[in-house]
């Protein structure tokens, strides 16, 4: 069974790969001696004629013979139509890309689980490891390490505390405000405010000042995946408030993008959460069955604050109203994962489009205005297609565990693959966009292409 599907893979990424030239505007692929299981973009660093430089988050989660890292890299992107088409599709599986750079390493407290950048300064970052701790790292501020067994693992900027049990995945940074949320295996969602660290050393300047009194101190953190000789220090803080209405581990939240105070969580017990600090510590409102298994992802659309995704070990994507929640049941489900769905993000660039990820190695691009719709597409849209399904990525060849759209640069994704389970190890990451043709206007797309009618008819004749 496992030679049928590994021959499966091969075949659809042999298939891929000979289309590549049709179907993208640009692609790097850049292979990873380790695996990451988050990728994420920081700031753009400058702008040239033909390419961007932009910071990239990536991780090395180990077998132990070297230390779990942060990488800070820095990343090329080559501009819209400029890449030849003959030129991406020209990459050898194996080699590292010559358009990411690895610029910094961060000796890392245990595995990089999560990576999440704080949206009002993107070299803050958050990471979840196996421990009870969120670390906050200053990323520019942080010395660059030589990652070798033995080495002493770098200090975070900060600690934040208030879980009883392990959270290792569940992270989100707030939009309008310096607030950290989290969730994990106590069933908890918990919230932070770096601020309060800010105001608390302030305070700790002052006369009246008594060792252990408040919020901040140094913090020895249990190391993740280590026994108790392990800890990290560094200065922590004590949560604003902890959230109780889960059953079962707490697998992601998301802040609402226009409010600090509200926000969501999905988990282990198929139920996604909605919250309101302003209103106490118990939900607002509670799907119960939002999934028939566990919900491993959401998101919240930052253009239209009413719609909500979640996907599951059901291997669906539910789309659910906000303003219908009491009902239980999603607007829309969108089904074309063969396999768990591991994450799900909307588009920074057009409202109605999300991506979706899966154990299954396949990145779909979806698009739910398109439901219901007459398909004037390009021609590119498969008959048997699923509804709302507009693109399909198919560069990896084992789970797609993260994915990141790029803010500064439309329509540009960065995928990661665990490769463990098809190679001998390691990891794949990816940087492409799709060509325009494929989500422009279908009457803009038809009239660019009839200015090369004269051309393509005259290379017929000749």
């Amino acid at each position: 069974m496992k030679g049928e599907k590994g021959r499966s893979v091969e075949e659809k990424y042999t298939q891929w790969k000979s289309l590549v030239p049709v179907l993208y505007d640009w692609l790097a692929n850049h292979n990873l001696v380790w695996p990451s299981l988050s990728c994420r973009w920081g700031p753009q660093l400058e702008q040239a004629t033909y390419k961007t430089r932009q910071r990239l988050y990536l991780s090395e989660q180990t077998d132990g013979s070297v230390p779990n890292t942060l990488v800070i890299a820095n990343c090329e992107v080559v501009k819209p139509r400029v890449a030849a088409a003959e030129h991406i599709s020209q990459f050898n599986e194996e080699a590292r890309s010559p358009f990411v750079k690895k610029y910094k390493t961060i000796i890392h407290p245990g595995e990089v689980n999560r990576i999440r950048e704080l949206p009002q300064n993107s070299k803050i970052v958050a990471t979840h490891t196996d421990s009870p701790d969120v670390l906050i790292w200053d990323v520019e501020a942080q010395p660059n390490r030589h990652a070798v067994l033995g080495a002493a693992d770098s200090c975070p900027d900060l600690i934040l505390t208030g879980h009883q049990e392990n959270a290792e995945f569940a992270l989100a940074m707030c939009p309008t405000e310096p607030f950290v949320l989290s969730g994990g295996k106590d069933k908890s969602v918990v919230l932070w405010s770096i601020h309060d660290h800010i105001s608390t050393l302030a305070k700790e300047q002052g006369p009246t000042k008594s060792p252990g009194s408040t919020s901040t101190s140094t913090k020895h953190a249990s190391k993740g995946g280590g026994g108790n000789e392990n800890h990290v220090e560094g200065p922590s803080v004590e949560a604003r408030g902890i959230y109780q209405g889960h059953e079962d581990t707490v697998e992601d939240v998301q802040f609402c993008p226009s409010s600090a105070q509200e926000f969501c969580s999905v988990g282990d017990d198929s139920c996604l959460i909605l919250w309101d600090a302003r209103a106490g510590s118990t939900p607002a409102i509670k799907v119960e069955k939002a999934h028939n298994a566990d919900i491993h992802c959401v998101d919240w659309n930052r253009h239209d604050i009413n719609l909500i995704l979640t996907g599951s070990a059901d291997n669906t994507i539910h789309m659910f109203d906000r303003r219908n929640l009491s009902s239980g049941s999603p607007v829309h489900k969108f089904v074309g994962h063969s396999a768990a769905v591991l994450c799900v993000q909307w588009s920074p660039d057009k409202s109605s489009v999300f991506g979706s990820s899966a154990e299954d190695g396949i990145l779909n691009i979806w698009d739910h205005e398109k439901i219901g719709k007459r398909q004037e597409t390009t021609g590119l849209k498969a008959p048997n297609a699923p509804p709302g399904l507009f693109f399909q990525h198919a560069g990896h060849r084992d789970k797609v565990v993260d994915f990141h759209w790029n803010t500064s640069d439309p329509w540009t994704i960065v995928s990661v693959s665990d490769d463990c389970e098809s190679t001998n190890g390691g990891g794949t990451l990816q940087i492409w966009r799709m060509i325009d043709l494929i989500y422009r206007p279908v009457d803009e797309v038809l009239a660019e292409l009839d200015k090369f009618k004269p051309q393509i008819l005259g290379c017929e004749k000749n």
